[in-house]
């Protein structure tokens, strides 16, 4: 008997692989660095903890992957710019996420200005991972490495 598999599952299959492998090009300290040099105002206190750099580390892996995933577009000939707005969506959401999160930790305590800079902060660390992801799944994709 043959085991039937739908595309679905292989598409599915190929995206993890691939991801796996794009995992394995990224280190945890330089994450925990641009984590420190980002929100360094923010890990002065001691209210920064430990589950809020791993939650600064998820949306990093997350940002990084996504725009990974977007690459292949540039790699077709589209301009970044206009890649950036195909997955501008989902870009802003994660950035949304870690503010939110951070604003809800006692360094929440922060006046209306301190607020706005920490959006900013988390948008600018956001899209810095995105664009990381995405020279590297550019750079995959004409490695032919896929």
């Amino acid at each position: 008997m043959n085991v039937i598999t739908t595309l679905k599952d292989k598409r599915r299959e190929k995206q993890l692989k691939y991801e796996r492998r794009l995992l394995r090009e990224i280190s945890l300290a330089s994450l925990r660095s641009d984590i420190k040099q980002y929100f360094y105002e923010y890990t002065k206190t001691s209210q920064f903890t430990r589950h809020c750099e791993e939650y600064c580390i998820e949306l990093a892996v997350e940002s990084y992957l996504l725009g990974a995933r977007y690459s292949k577009f540039g790699y077709y000939g589209e301009p970044l710019p206009q890649v950036r707005n195909r997955s501008i969506f989902e870009e802003k959401s994660l950035a949304e996420m870690l503010f939110h999160f951070l604003s809800t930790v006692p360094l929440a305590e922060l006046p209306k200005e301190y607020r706005q800079k920490l959006h900013e902060v988390c948008e600018s660390f956001i899209s810095s991972w995105w664009k990381e992801g995405y020279e590297k799944g550019e750079r995959r994709y004409r490695l032919r490495l896929r």
